[in-house]
């Protein structure tokens, strides 16, 4: 949340909620009133998006997407345009109204045991199918869909660019209602790489599964989900190992501050900051978390010390001193197993900024302005001055302005010193 909101959220995310509550208000009304049209299909895809929904069970937190399951089943029913090579005609407000039924459904047994999808993520998920089902629909249903494209790799490159504007839409949706203070344009472009992980098998299964029961019927969908369903515990496998091994590194990283050696927290606030700042500089999710192990260990060469550093504030020593310290850190990491990227990356943090690689600098420049901050030199607008004059050699300019928006939206709260 922008940190204006206190904990409320932002106007955008509020903005994403009424709109979904609209359309969902009126998806249920119409279809009420008119009542339901095939209601075999709807039944089937209603109970597929509720056992979808329900398959979130045993999530971590930070999830991207909890129920894939779920997503594939509402995407599938909204892209649906025949079964068994007979025309379906349920219509947008249907698609929607299984969508939200299913949701309700499910949340029964999730609200018992606290597991359930925040509000942000109900309204994406019922703004995004019923985008799909505008997109969609209308053509198949009047005909036109078949008649532009027919049934061939036409029909399939059709699909593929319908797909490729709800990921956008979603993503759009994702920024909106993330209540984050960074520009539109970074966020969004975070959003989209993100698509290459379980969103992309999201989409390719709810596009084959209406593909699927065009040609089967609905006997194609408990087929469909087997794949989706493998992946899915895939994804959470491969989690819980970064979790536990980003966990590892976190604990290793603190036998500083335990030692004495650094001010309590240090290595976390230099992570939690170093992060923004490669954000802010575009930095793909790979970098990303190079630099956030290497942010987490920068200091690490200090337990090789005789006598430690007063404070852990290395940005007083000489050139030299500092140099060697990141030379003992980055063998200790080589040491640990840890990637060597990380390890070149906390060798190099004290190498002026014209040979260091990207994650270095950042690092570099974000020590710098906590040990800066907690040496009490005046605040953070005096530690960022001090930074600038220094951008002759030791810190790179980009870096320190970068470094420097992301604290004017924090902000400017100085580092506490304990």
């Amino acid at each position: 949340m922008t940190p204006g909101y206190r904990g409320r959220p932002p106007p955008s995310a509020l903005t994403v909620r009424a709109a979904a509550l609209t359309l969902a208000v009126a998806a249920l009304g119409h279809t009420f009133w008119l009542g339901v049209v095939e209601p075999g299909h709807a039944l089937a895809f209603g109970v597929l998006i509720a056992v979808g929904e329900l398959a979130r069970w045993g999530a971590l937190p930070g999830e991207r997407e909890p129920a894939p399951l779920g997503a594939a089943g509402a995407l599938a029913y909204a892209l649906l345009g025949s079964s068994r090579g007979v025309p379906t005609s349920h219509g947008v407000l249907q698609v929607v109204t299984v969508v939200v039924a299913a949701h309700l459904l499910a949340a029964v047994p999730q609200a018992a045991r606290g597991s359930g999808p925040g509000p942000d993520r109900v309204a994406r998920r019922v703004l995004a199918v019923g985008f799909a089902a505008v997109c969609f629909q209308p053509l198949s249903n009047s005909g036109r869909a078949v008649r532009w494209f027919g049934e061939g790799p036409p029909f399939v490159v059709f699909l593929l660019v319908l797909l490729v504007l709800i990921a956008l839409c979603d993503a759009v949706l994702a920024v909106l209602t993330a209540g984050n203070p960074r520009p539109f344009g970074p966020l969004l472009r975070d959003e989209l790489r993100a698509l290459s992980g379980i969103a992309s098998a999201v989409c390719a299964t709810g596009a084959v599964m209406a593909l699927g029961v065009a040609v089967a019927g609905l006997w194609a969908l408990p087929v469909l989900c087997v794949p989706l369903l493998l992946t899915q515990i895939s994804f959470r496998r491969y989690a819980a190992v970064r979790t536990t091994y980003r966990q590892t590194i976190a604990s290793l990283a603190r036998a500083t501050e335990i030692a004495g050696y650094t001010r309590h927290g240090h290595a976390r606030r230099v992570a939690g900051l170093a992060d923004a700042v490669g954000r802010e500089l575009g930095l793909s999710g790979p970098e990303l978390t190079v630099l956030e192990y290497a942010a987490l260990m920068h200091d690490i060469g200090q337990l090789s010390l005789v006598d430690a550093v007063p404070g852990g504030a290395t940005v007083a020593l000489a050139p030299a001193e500092q140099r060697r310290i990141a030379l003992l850190g980055g063998a200790v990491v080589r040491r640990t197993g840890v990637d060597t990227e990380v390890a070149v990356v906390v060798e190099q943090q004290a190498d002026p900024y014209r040979e260091q690689p990207t994650a270095a600098r950042i690092i570099r420049t974000v020590n710098a302005y906590d040990d800066l901050c907690g040496e009490g030199v005046g605040g953070a607008l005096r530690a960022l001055e001090q930074l600038r004059l220094g951008t002759g050699r030791d810190y790179q300019p980009q870096v320190v302005e970068a470094l420097a928006r992301v604290l004017a939206r924090g902000g400017l709260t100085p580092v506490p010193s304990g």
